[in-house]
Parts: C-alpha cells; sequence; structure tokens
C-alpha cells in the first residue's frame, strides 16, 4: 500500500520536474524584444483604439459561472450514475437520494438565475 504512494508521489515529482526544466529551457532561449509595438495593447499591426481595460458586464461571468456549475455537475453526475448499480442495495438507496437533493438543490439554482434573468444574452 505504501509503494502505491510511492509511485503516485514520483510521477508527481517527474512532473514538477519537466514542467519546471521547460519553463527554465524557454526562459534561455525565448527571443526578447521588450521595444515599441512589443508594449502595445495589439501586437497584430492595428492601431490601438481606446485602452486596453475595458469594463464587461458582470452578466458575462455569471454566465460563466453557470456554465462551470452544470459542467462539474456533468462529470459529477454520470461516475455516480454508473457505480450506482454495483452498490449493496442499503447504500444504493442513500446513495441515490444524495444525488437526488443534489440534482435539485442545482436545479433549485438553475431556477433562482433563470428568475433574476441571468441566463438573458443581451
Amino acid at each position: 500500500m505504501f509503494t502505491d504512494y510511492l509511485y503516485v508521489l514520483a510521477f508527481m515529482g517527474g512532473g514538477i520536474f519537466l514542467v519546471a526544466s521547460a519553463i527554465t529551457l524557454a526562459r534561455f532561449f525565448r527571443p526578447s524584444n521588450p521595444k515599441g509595438g512589443k508594449s502595445s495593447t495589439y501586437e497584430c499591426g492595428e492601431v490601438p483604439v481606446g485602452g486596453a481595460w475595458v469594463q464587461f458586464n458582470v452578466r458575462y461571468y455569471i454566465y460563466a459561472l453557470l456554465f462551470v456549475i452544470f459542467d462539474v455537475e456533468a462529470v459529477l453526475l454520470v461516475p455516480w450514475a454508473v457505480s450506482l448499480k454495483s452498490l449493496e442495495p442499503r447504500l444504493m438507496i442513500t446513495s441515490f437520494v444524495l444525488g437526488v437533493i443534489f440534482i435539485i438543490v442545482l436545479f433549485i439554482a438553475l431556477a433562482y438565475a433563470w428568475r433574476k434573468g441571468v441566463l438573458k444574452w443581451q
């Protein structure tokens, strides 16, 4: 059992080493020319109009957060539904009730967001 943790630790260490070495090598080999157009808003040759700091409507962020919430719901519910059959009957009922409560809470959140008009794309 302890060796399983050693394998995970070795893979994590190897991953951290590879990322750190890639970032370090990129620092030495990348071109660096921080003059003129590099500090401009756009580096594509277009003349920038206005400032780079534009204030967006909060509704876009809320829409994105709702997407993330329901995306996480889908990621959690698929393994839950697949593994539900393999449980013993008592645990199956408990797991099913907890899953239904989870879905109901998310449905209430969706209904609240819908009622507040967050889902209207304007």
